[in-house]
């Protein structure tokens, strides 16, 4: 019988810890170890792990020479350790951003070809069955030509650590932290078109973006190839009357679509195609998908899977958060 991979966790509060519940689920790889500052964390991780153990962050996981390495540790720390673990002969899971900027990015995707290893980042939302759909129907040309997309993620609530709101730490406010997934979501629907223009207004507390802040309301324009039109909003502590609204809508010459989440809910949503006035349900809750992307890099994993030349479309986006930073 074919041994299972053995993976290491780094990073085990929260978000760590629902990844190793999503991958052992898979019962595709076995938890070998995990890596936590915080005796509390690592204990709660190992209740979930009772077979791995504890050893003292990346260089005692890379100690045990293990065959993947998942990352959920401060976005400053994302690049340089996801590359020490790619050199290590680890392949690599890693929360968004992969890196606060596209060199970043393109420094570990790097790596990851040369090692020859599977590298992933935690882009759950193209996981969802509503997206899945809209996706289906953009591949198909449903929608004929699509000329515009409208993108928004409003949180009400905040990050809670303080980390967030450091630039030089987070590489960025709520576009890092949000608008990567609908920056995301749009060029992969559309099949990574090239992003001709960006255009960005960036505000903190209400008012312009000053150096050494990072901005809470953002909104994007970008110009795609062939003249489609993307407008993405974002925000956190938005006082918009929910706890969050999330969608990404499609317009096309025959039609539109949209991901739209319920009732303010960060973990529900819908899909719809529209016809005109009329609309049609494409898929709609119960859908479990929070675990999907670490799941599927799990079993990518276990089936022998190495370098995947996709990973190069993670650089694509980061050069989108650039541009709207003005880092371009």
């Amino acid at each position: 019988m074919t041994s299972r991979p053995r993976v290491g966790f780094l990073g085990v509060g929260w978000i760590g810890r629902h990844r190793v519940e999503a991958m052992l689920a898979t019962g595709a790889i076995e938890a070998a170890a995990v890596a936590d500052p915080s005796a509390e964390m690592a204990a709660e991780a190992l209740k979930l792990a009772p077979d791995a153990k504890r050893v003292g962050g990346l260089e005692g996981l890379l100690a045990e020479r293990l065959d993947g390495i998942v990352i959920a540790t401060p976005s400053a720390l994302h690049a340089e350790q996801s590359i020490r673990a790619l050199e290590g002969g680890a392949a690599v899971f890693c929360q968004k951003p992969l890196g606060r900027t596209a060199h970043e990015a393109a420094a570990v995707v790097a790596a990851a070809r040369s090692a020859d290893r599977l590298l992933a980042v935690d882009l759950s939302y193209r996981f969802t069955e509503a997206m899945r759909r809209i996706r289906r129907l953009l591949e198909e040309g449903a929608l004929g030509s699509v000329y515009a997309v409208d993108l928004v993620f409003h949180n009400a609530y905040g990050p809670d650590k303080s980390w967030f709101y450091d630039p030089l730490l987070s590489g960025g406010g709520c576009v890092m932290d949000l608008g990567v997934h609908l920056v995301d979501l749009a060029l992969w629907s559309l099949d990574f078109p090239s992003v001709e223009a960006v255009s960005a207004d960036l505000l903190s507390g209400g008012a312009r973006l000053r150096d050494g802040q990072v901005e809470d309301y953002a909104v994007a324009n970008l110009t795609l190839e062939g003249g489609a039109s993307v407008r993405l909003a974002c925000s956190w502590r938005l006082p918009a009357g929910r706890e969050a609204v999330i969608s990404a809508a499609f317009y096309g010459t025959n039609g539109g679509a949209a991901l739209r989440n319920v009732g303010g809910s960060f973990y529900d949503f819908t899909a719809e195609r529209y016809r005109g006035t009329a609309t049609e349900t494409l898929a709609s809750p119960p859908d479990a998908w929070g675990g999907r992307a670490a799941a599927d890099w799990a079993e990518r994993l276990a089936r022998g899977e190495r370098f995947d030349p996709a990973a190069e479309r993670l650089v694509d986006v980061a050069r989108v958060l650039d541009a709207i930073y003005g880092r371009a």
